[in-house]
């Protein structure tokens, strides 16, 4: 019944009312987020209401996101979250960094401009569609990380991950390929149809003849 409601033209206004919920009660899952950048309603999103989203109109949310407790993004410099991407606990996506910029202005750092400071690390960060990002994983500034990716709890990724990469450690390196962990589900033929990509999986196919 709740489910046949949401899923009505009025899912939107649920999905306000939840927000204004989540201001004064403990973390829980709100469904549905309107992209800033799309301009579009994502109904099957669900993102914590504890999870901090900073410059909110330059990260785009694809439909299908997953944004668990107490995780941070930072939007200054552009996140694009794809489709059926999971994001979990304490993660930190960061599109701008001022490790330099702190030491070389000292207390007149608040006085500058922040697209004037110098030593200033900027760029955006993309998450390809279906990735998985573990807890307490942080995300640094001009990082593109590629679909299916999985990046493992506590990584620290600070260059490109590959699509269908499996990221791990400080500084997080590439250590396997997620097509081998899903291998063994292809056996079964209604996970071979709702599998995400195509790639991979056919090359299995075809050397089975």
């Amino acid at each position: 019944m709740l489910r046949a409601i949401y899923m009505s033209p009025v899912g939107s206004l649920i999905s306000m009312l939840m927000q204004s919920v989540a201001w004064i009660h403990r973390p829980f899952m709100v469904y549905g987020c309107r992209d800033r950048v799309s301009k579009k309603f994502r109904k099957f999103t669900r993102i914590s209401s504890s999870a901090v989203i900073g410059d909110r109109d330059n990260v785009a949310i694809s439909d299908h996101v997953w944004i668990w407790h107490h995780t941070i993004i930072d939007g200054s410099n552009g996140v694009t979250i794809g489709q059926g991407t999971q994001i979990g606990a304490w993660v930190g996506i960061f599109s701008h960094g001022s490790e330099r910029a702190v030491r070389l202005y000292g207390k007149s750092y608040i006085n500058v401009d922040r697209d004037q400071r110098k030593g200033y690390t900027r760029g955006p960060v993309t998450i390809g569609p279906y990735s998985f990002i573990g807890a307490q994983a942080i995300i640094l500034p001009n990082v593109t990380i590629g679909k299916g990716a999985l990046i493992a709890a506590g990584a620290v990724v600070s260059s490109n991950v590959p699509d269908f990469g499996i990221a791990r450690g400080n500084p997080a390196k590439i250590v396997g390929d997620v097509r081998k962990l899903d291998e063994k589900f292809w056996e079964d033929p209604e996970l071979r149809k709702t599998y995400f990509s195509d790639e991979g999986l056919q090359e299995w196919l075809n050397s089975r003849g």
